[in-house]
């Protein structure tokens, strides 16, 4: 603590600092962080024996509004949500779903092959499997007696 120049108080530089970072902690309280749940769309992703799966919960999104780009171990997940049709004198009580265009890109634990790229759209759910290049898949090595 500090002596400020009057009989009794004293400052503590600290105090002010654990004030101004309780603050900031509030202020980006709910705020999105990369790879969290405010990530559009939301994704799940694992790994099979010669290829990754991504699925993408993107409801209300078309087939024909989706935009695939792989490359080496990036894939891009990018199209356009329509807003839905609404009647002019509606009024609104709450309106969380966004519409727009939107564009993620998930860095992939391996590279993979774009020609083995392989994606489905079922009940609102995107589902790509991607296939590793053949260079890189594991092989059995014969081993033959000496």
């Amino acid at each position: 603590m500090l002596n400020i120049g009057f009989p009794g108080v004293q400052w503590d530089p600290f105090v002010e600092l654990r004030q101004l970072q309780s603050q900031m902690n509030r202020m980006f309280e709910g705020a999105p962080r990369a790879g969290s749940a405010g990530a559009w769309p939301p994704v799940n992703m694992w790994l099979g024996d010669d290829s990754v799966v991504v699925t993408a919960q993107m409801p209300g999104v078309g087939t024909d509004d989706i935009d695939l780009t792989v490359r080496e171990n990036t894939l891009t997940i990018a199209g356009k949500r329509k807003p839905p049709t609404e009647d002019e004198n509606a009024a609104w009580h709450r309106r969380e779903r966004p519409w727009g265009e939107f564009s993620r890109s998930i860095r992939l634990p391996l590279r993979v092959d774009p020609n083995k790229v392989q994606a489905r759209a079922r009940n609102g759910v995107l589902e790509i499997e991607m296939g590793r290049p053949d260079a890189e898949l594991p092989r059995k090595i014969a081993v033959k007696a000496a």
